[in-house]
C-alpha cells in the first residue's frame, strides 16, 4: 500500500510539472502573440506627425506633391496635408487625426506664438475640431477664420487657433514649421491634443 501512494505521489508530481509547464509555454506564447498584435496597432501610417516630416498635399490635382511656403494662397483658403516620413517616403494618412491645414497670412497679421510657429506666414493646424471631433473644413473669407460645418465653432488661426464662436471651448492644436529644401516640415509635435478632449 504503501509503495502506491509513493507512485501515486510521484504521478502527481509528474501531472503538476506538466501542468507548470504548459502554462509557462503559454504565457510565453499569449506575450509573443501579443507582441505581434502590438506591432500591427503600431501602423507607421497612424503615428502622429513627426519632427522632420515633410507635408504634402492631401488631396485634389496635386495630391502627394510636396507643399512649398508659397503654395497656400495669400489670405486663405487653406490646404489640406498630410505629414510624410521624409526616410521611408510613407504617407502618414492612416489616420484622420494626422491631417493638417495650411494657411498662408501676411507674417504681420499673426499674433506672436502663430508667428513663431509659422514659416514665412504659413501656420498649421489639426484639421479636427475640438469639439466634436468633425473636421473644421469651410473657410470664412471675410473674417479669415475657419469653420466647422457640423456645429458652428470658428477659429482664428492668425491667433494661436483660438476659439471665435460656437460651442468649441478649446482652441485648435497647432503644428509648428521650418522649411525644408524648400519644403514646408514639421518642427515639433502638435501643441495639444487633437480633436475633442477624451476623459
Amino acid at each position: 500500500m504503501l509503495r502506491g501512494c509513493a507512485g501515486c505521489v510521484r504521478v502527481e508530481e509528474r501531472l503538476e510539472r506538466r501542468l507548470a509547464l504548459k502554462a509557462a509555454l503559454g504565457i510565453v506564447l499569449g506575450l509573443k502573440f501579443a507582441d505581434i498584435v502590438a506591432a500591427q496597432e503600431v501602423d507607421p501610417r497612424n503615428a502622429r506627425p513627426q519632427d522632420g516630416d515633410q507635408l504634402v498635399f492631401a488631396d485634389g490635382d496635386r495630391q502627394g506633391e510636396f507643399i512649398t511656403p508659397k503654395d497656400p494662397p495669400l489670405g486663405g483658403p487653406h490646404v489640406r496635408a498630410f505629414p510624410v516620413d521624409p526616410h521611408s517616403k510613407l504617407i502618414r494618412d492612416g489616420s484622420r487625426l494626422n491631417k493638417v491645414l495650411l494657411v498662408r497670412f501676411d507674417p504681420d497679421q499673426l499674433g506672436e506664438q502663430s508667428r513663431h510657429r509659422a514659416v514665412n506666414g504659413v501656420v498649421a493646424y489639426s484639421a479636427i475640431c475640438t469639439h466634436q471631433g468633425c473636421e473644421a473644413s469651410d473657410w470664412d473669407a471675410e473674417a479669415k477664420t475657419l469653420w466647422c460645418p457640423c456645429h458652428d465653432s470658428k477659429y482664428d488661426l492668425r491667433e494661436n487657433g483660438r476659439v471665435v464662436s460656437g460651442p468649441a471651448s478649446r482652441r485648435l492644436a497647432a503644428l509648428p514649421l521650418r522649411s525644408a529644401g524648400g519644403v514646408l516640415a514639421v518642427a515639433g509635435g502638435f501643441t495639444g491634443p487633437v480633436g475633442p478632449k477624451t476623459r
